[in-house]
């Protein structure tokens, strides 16, 4: 059956209507944009009627008009084509957002990137891939399965200069650990420079006028960093023991007197075997003296105690008011009276 063509203009009409009603959103009051921030508020009184008729369908149209009326003003703004799509400049924002902390300050430079920057070094930035000739790969530069690992070698060549029965596996760990403090040691330096903390030095502070205990700190720092952790380090004239230095464990030697060895076991083995404790006399009569000593401590405290509350309410009224009443106001009338009497 042909359809008429007044129905399919009709049918035409109705839907450029409807896709103009898409676009066109009508409000009695304009809404305040924020482009930069891509908000935007509507101060419009919202229709009590529809709410209450149906509050989602509601709160969608409303949503659905807003939405449309951003997005006409955004595409008002001028606009440029980027790699096949076309992007709108978008202004400055104005609104205010509230933030949980500050903004994150600028890290302070370093001192290899002040050095850089007096001396015109330029960064060269390197790419994360190298190839790698054994494995015949793309391998990362660094880390985990990183290129032409030097530690997955099983063989190294030792040195002309090199001691031979030097193992040169451990010499590179532990240059690596080396490295890895010093790195370590230069990072904290760079945070302490920048909140300008004096970092202070091993043994001796830097400081104008080191005190007496600071040089006596340095000097057996100094002391101890020989080979030998100054054992054979002779000793200054008038020079001091430093305090608060700590004690070194002394362990009986390996190879001596098997004798004093073997009373020791003897001794440990006796006192296991008897059923009686081994009593220590000085020890007992020093911790009976000392809980002698604080058990009348304690009773001269309570003592002391009872005595402020109840010896002080009668010296103020039986000692110092009779004695301001009868001691001293007595002895003042006479003397008025004779120096009367003699004038």
């Amino acid at each position: 059956m042909a359809v008429p063509v007044e129905v399919m203009l009709a049918e035409v009409e109705r839907a450029e209507a409807a896709r103009l009603q898409s676009v066109t959103v009508h409000k009695e009051l304009e809404l305040s944009f924020d482009l930069g921030s891509l908000a935007a508020l509507d101060t419009n009184v919202p229709n009590a009627g529809a709410f209450r008729q149906s509050l989602e369908q509601a709160l969608r149209s409303l949503a659905r008009d807003n939405t449309q009326l951003l997005i006409n003003a955004i595409w008002s703004l001028p606009t440029e084509r980027l790699q096949e799509a076309i992007v709108a400049k978008l202004p400055e924002p104005t609104t205010r957002i509230p933030r949980e902390k500050p903004l994150p300050r600028p890290r302070p430079p370093t001192r290899w990137e002040e050095f850089a920057k007096l001396k015109g070094i330029q960064k060269k930035k390197k790419t994360n891939l190298v190839w790698d000739k054994e494995k015949k790969e793309w391998r990362r530069r660094w880390g985990y399965k990183r290129a032409n690992d030097e530690t997955k070698e099983w063989v190294i060549e030792v040195p002309e200069k090199a001691d031979p029965n030097e193992d040169q596996f451990t010499k590179r760990v532990t240059a690596k650990k080396e490295r890895v403090a010093k790195n370590e040691l230069n990072r904290l330096r760079n945070i302490a420079r920048a909140q300008k903390i004096k970092v202070p030095g091993l043994g001796l502070t830097p400081t104008d006028q080191p005190s007496k205990a600071e040089l006596g700190r340095a000097i057996h720092v100094a002391k101890s960093s020989t080979a030998s952790v100054g054992k054979f380090q002779d000793k200054l004239p008038k020079e001091k023991e430093l305090k608060n230095a700590g004690k070194k464990r002394k362990f009986q030697p390996l190879i001596g007197d098997f004798s004093a060895e073997r009373q020791k076991q003897l001794e440990l083995l006796k006192i296991m075997s008897s059923k009686k404790p081994k009593l220590d006399l000085t020890k007992a009569v020093n911790r009976q003296l000392r809980e002698d000593d604080q058990e009348q401590a304690a009773k001269r405290k309570k003592m002391w105690s009872k005595g402020r509350k109840g010896g002080k309410g009668q010296n103020r009224k039986g000692g110092k008011g009779q004695n301001r009443k009868g001691g001293k106001g007595q002895n003042r009338k006479p003397a008025m009276k004779q120096r009367g009497k003699g004038k």
